[in-house]
């Protein structure tokens, strides 16, 4: 697709019309900053909180496909980080755990640097 096809579609998103573009882009701003520094405790947490209870509010526009892709970063980071975590408690799973948890770390940076580039471009996360 090309970057004026990109540009023409995201235009047509947008004239969806929904209301407080500019304030629900900064909520997924945030989440995106939530999810950046989880190292800090329960922050991703609060961030997955948030795009649940606004969720509705973004329907049909280009930040319903990142609220979508923080969601899914949230629940397959949990996932893949408390199966390490578990791993690293097992002398059997110590050699498996520690990768697992580095890979997952990555991953999870990946995604919300990923989310947020394509955010500030006001792209959506995914192709139509």
């Amino acid at each position: 697709m090309s970057e004026n096809e990109t540009q023409v579609e995201h235009s047509q998103i947008l004239s969806t019309g929904i209301e407080n573009y500019e304030n629900l882009k900064d909520v997924t701003t945030l989440v995106y900053l939530l999810q950046a520094i989880a190292f800090v405790g329960f922050t991703p947490i609060i961030g997955v909180i948030i795009n649940y209870f606004k969720r509705s509010d973004v329907t049909g526009s280009i930040l319903e496909s990142h609220f979508r892709w923080q969601i899914k970063t949230f629940w397959w980071g949990l996932f893949w980080s408390t199966l390490a975590g578990i791993l690293i408690f097992t002398i059997i799973g110590m050699p498996i755990g520690y990768p697992m948890l580095g890979i997952t770390v990555i991953w999870w940076v990946y995604r919300f640097v990923r989310g947020w580039l394509r955010l500030n471009k006001s792209l959506p996360m995914y192709a139509s």
